[in-house]
């Protein structure tokens, strides 16, 4: 509908002197508390990287240490040798987020300038600040800085884990870069799928969630503005338009329900992956990785009927099997109850079911997800 200069003007004025409604907050997009933090200068970004030809400052290696150590705990399927060389390299760089002076994540990335595009070879956010929106902003913020350098293709190999966070951000299979620009540039991972994001110059990412929520509240204040028109020019429409709202009203109710619960899943399954994660990592973990063969011990499954590990465990948080708390911990005591039922107390794989134990309790403890 065509719309005047006067009334933009109404509309906007209306919402300068409004307050953000309680709903407009909890719809509000992953980034917005992230972005508001910066603000208030909560969180910062820096760009940081190691130098062989100029001095770095001390400040600067000590993040780059902070980010060697969030990325080897939070992917602890990387070999830190690995990690470190990549983090120290000069030919990459990262862009760090700061809070209260400490690395709390980062994006790991080598540019190639000549090519067009830059290579994602780290990205995560320590366990106990994620599900903040923290992990869009930094990804936006990576956006900008390369739209300012003229970069406007991404790349990176994901893992199974790492795929639902890479489409959030814009990421598909389905690579726009000719694969001649890449071709013998970036590194193959067995097992991991290459993603790709186009980068658009005309927006501006750190604000683009902003800005659409601004324009979607303007475009909902001019429909009221021209169905309060509408009611007052026939009245009949009155009782329809009521009736309408007030089932509008509860299919909005319902969509928040379900937005609220989806942010608790996504909060509840990174821990999940967390500590599951690190109970893996654990040197007591190998006798638990996989399914026990029957070719190790013949009769295991004439006495333990209900088997469990963590490859299956795996599988299982993947596919969003555990939709609360209980139902994890349920599996991971029974990989230490079936342990204990058939190995003797005196046997390694005894101990390592209770060490293994209580690593597992004190991370759960630790990520708040403890009851008993």
């Amino acid at each position: 509908m065509d719309v005047s200069e006067e009334t933009l003007r109404q509309v906007l004025k209306s919402m300068k002197e409004s307050k953000l409604s309680l709903d407009a907050l909890e719809n509000s997009a992953r980034d917005e508390a992230a972005r508001t933090e910066e603000a208030k200068g909560i969180i910062q970004f820096h760009i940081v990287a190691n130098s062989l030809t100029k001095p770095i400052s001390k400040q600067c290696l000590l993040w780059l240490v902070g980010l060697q150590n969030v990325f080897s705990h939070q992917l602890p399927r990387m070999p830190k040798e690995y990690i470190a060389r990549l983090v120290f390299d000069p030919k990459h760089r990262t862009l760090a987020l700061i809070k209260d002076n400490k690395v709390i994540g980062g994006i790991c990335f080598r540019l190639f300038p000549s090519q067009g595009f830059s290579e994602i070879v780290f990205c995560a956010v320590t366990s106990n600040e994620q599900v903040k929106g923290y992990g869009t902003h930094l990804m936006n913020h990576l956006k900008d800085y390369h739209v300012r350098l003229g970069i406007h293709h991404f790349l990176t190999y994901a893992d199974e884990y790492a795929i639902g966070y890479f489409k959030k951000q814009g990421f598909t299979i389905d690579i726009k870069l000719p694969k001649a620009s890449y071709l013998g540039y970036i590194k193959d991972y067995e097992g991991a799928t290459l993603m790709g994001c186009q980068l658009d110059s005309s927006i501006v990412y750190t604000l683009f969630s902003s800005v659409m929520r601004k324009q979607k509240e303007i475009i909902r204040k001019l429909i009221d503005m021209k169905q309060q028109e509408l009611l007052r020019q026939n009245p009949n429409l009155a009782l329809r338009c009521n009736q309408s709202s007030a089932n509008s009203d509860a299919n909005s109710q319902g969509s928040g329900d379900r937005k609220s619960k989806s942010r608790d899943d996504d909060k509840l399954y990174y821990h999940l992956k967390t500590v599951l994660n690190q109970v893996k990592n654990h040197p007591s973990a190998w006798p638990f990785i996989k399914p026990v063969e029957v070719s190790e011990a013949p009769d295991y499954y004439d006495h333990i009927k209900n088997p469990m590990d963590l490859k299956t465990m795996s599988d299982r948080l993947k596919n969003r099997h555990y939709s609360n708390k209980r139902i994890f911990v349920a599996d991971m005591n029974r990989i230490f109850t079936n342990c204990r039922t058939y190995n003797a107390m005196d046997t390694e794989y005894y101990k390592c079911a209770n060490v293994l134990e209580r690593f597992f309790v004190n991370k759960m403890k630790e990520a708040g997800l403890w009851d008993k």
